[in-house]
């Protein structure tokens, strides 16, 4: 779970933004029988997420490495009108 300022710089083709703080108040904008890989710059954020998500019945894993390890894989990074993004 990102800040905006990061999620607008660049994010994965298909992610959700959903701040860690805002979470809990939003579950039911997420649909329990997908499962839900969370990811934030380097992984802290999105293990706390992951977790969050575990305990409310949820099948969700943290993305180890973040965005970082994402973009250093070769996963595509882009903005929120599908432009090239970054990594911030």
């Amino acid at each position: 779970m990102r800040t905006p300022e990061e999620f607008g710089a660049g994010h994965a083709p298909s992610a959700r933004f959903i701040p860690l703080q805002e979470l809990e108040s939003r579950l039911g904008e997420l649909d329990p029988s997908v499962a839900v890989i969370c990811i934030c710059r380097s992984g802290g954020r999105s293990q706390a997420a992951a977790e969050v998500l575990v305990f409310h019945g949820f099948d969700a894993a943290n993305l180890v490495g973040g965005m970082q390890a994402w973009a250093a894989g070769g996963g595509s990074v882009v903005t929120d009108d599908g432009g090239p993004g970054t990594v911030i």
